[in-house]
């Protein structure tokens, strides 16, 4: 049982017993609250205490003191939840139950890149971060933290709060304020990347996640929930909802839309087939096919475009394949040539996808067909041959 009392002094004034009079607001030295609340042992197991919260300096908190603990012995969690109505105390039951572990945010540099924002990390760990918190698009990557949008703020806080030493086995990262910033449809796509992120190791940490948002449970899934509104404990992991895209052939005239979230240039060839996902009635995808001239029945994945607010859960690659397939029930075959790391990782991990060759400086002698194209010279790319077969 936790059992949390905090206090703060009342300053005794003249509006202060106005207040007091009209209300019938009883006044003493201090204003006392307790908050109660049944939490069992193994949240709080030795290894993810004050002291031991598994983060390095820049994430301002303590380093583990003996992370080969948590390996030896796992906890039976990795996501947990506290929610409840503002003044609840899901911060002071937070604090009590974490310390230290609880990410204290701090000023961006006005003068750098985000990409430049979490230290001295590789530059693989840092855009795997970002990718695994919905934070997937170069060119924002390469803008100061002041100019990004709410959604893509909340994803950088994000991955520097869960950034942390690549030796450590799972250490406990607390985010207070989760989804406070952000519109409710941001809130259920980065906790839903969260969720997959950890779960799928892409995320070597356990995260807490502290909000008044209800909204965020089942898609965050988290293994344990305090509902600080009714002080109860419970253990739970909820199925994440479905995510029903509809797929359809569009106009070029759709392009323009996502051009600008595309990591290379913004062109896209004249006789592109052009395909446009909506999630719930909202456009959130496009993908376009180029046919290769002078190759019968050979088409070539041009452009993939998730926009920002729903990257980060799998939309782009699901809509890539679901057009891959039907060009491939059409007799076709389909290859996709990139640099994107997300793309790349998905690809190899997937029996859906073959390498077929990989170029460190990528093509030579590429001819353009487009004014203004970027192909693949000077960059390293990968590329796959879609051979379907059960997800």
């Amino acid at each position: 049982m936790l059992d949390i009392e905090v206090s703060c002094p009342v300053f005794n004034s003249f509006r202060v017993q106005q207040v007091a009079g009209m209300f019938d607001v009883p006044l003493a030295e201090r204003a006392v609250q307790r908050f109660r609340v049944d939490v069992p042992e193994w949240v709080l197991e030795k290894g993810l205490g004050i002291r031991d919260c598994g983060l390095d300096s820049t994430a301002d908190a303590s380093p583990t003191s003996n992370p080969q603990s948590l390996i030896t012995n796992p906890s039976p969690w990795s996501i947990g939840l506290i929610v409840g109505p503002s003044g609840s105390g899901k911060s002071t039951i937070a604090r009590a139950m974490f310390g230290d572990c609880v990410y204290r945010p701090r000023e961006w540099p006005a003068d750098k890149a985000v990409i430049d924002g979490l230290g001295p990390r590789p530059f693989k760990e840092i855009t795997r971060l970002f990718t695994a918190v919905g934070f997937s698009s170069p060119p924002s990557w390469i803008k100061p933290y002041q100019v990004l949008s709410n959604g893509e703020q909340f994803r950088c806080d994000l991955a520097r709060a869960l950034a942390g030493k690549a030796s450590e086995a799972a250490p406990l990262v607390v985010f207070d304020e989760f989804t406070s910033v952000v519109d409710r449809n941001v809130a259920r796509v980065v906790s839903a990347a969260i969720g997959k992120g950890i779960r799928s190791g892409q995320i070597a940490r356990r995260f807490v996640a502290v909000t008044c948002h209800y909204d965020v449970t089942e898609w965050l899934a988290p293994d344990w929930v305090i509902d600080m509104a009714t002080a109860t404990f419970s253990r739970r992991r909820l199925r994440r909802p479905p995510i029903q895209l509809e797929i359809f052939r569009c106009r070029r005239s759709a392009w323009p839309l996502f051009a600008r979230h595309h990591y290379l240039s913004a062109a896209l060839a004249q006789y592109a087939r052009c395909f446009v996902a909506l999630w719930d009635g909202a456009p959130v995808a496009f993908c376009a096919m180029v046919s290769l001239i002078g190759r019968k029945n050979r088409w070539r994945i041009g452009r993939i475009v998730t926009l920002p607010d729903y990257q980060g859960i799998g939309i782009g690659m699901s809509v890539a394949e679901a057009v891959a397939e039907l060009h491939v029930g059409e007799g076709n075959r389909v290859n996709v040539t990139a640099s994107h790391p997300s793309l790349i990782a998905h690809c190899r991990r997937s029996p859906r996808w073959r390498v077929v060759d990989v170029k460190r400086t990528g093509s030579q002698n590429a001819k353009k067909f487009i004014d203004n194209y970027r192909g693949s010279a000077g960059r390293a790319v990968v590329s796959f041959e879609y051979v379907g077969g059960e997800k």
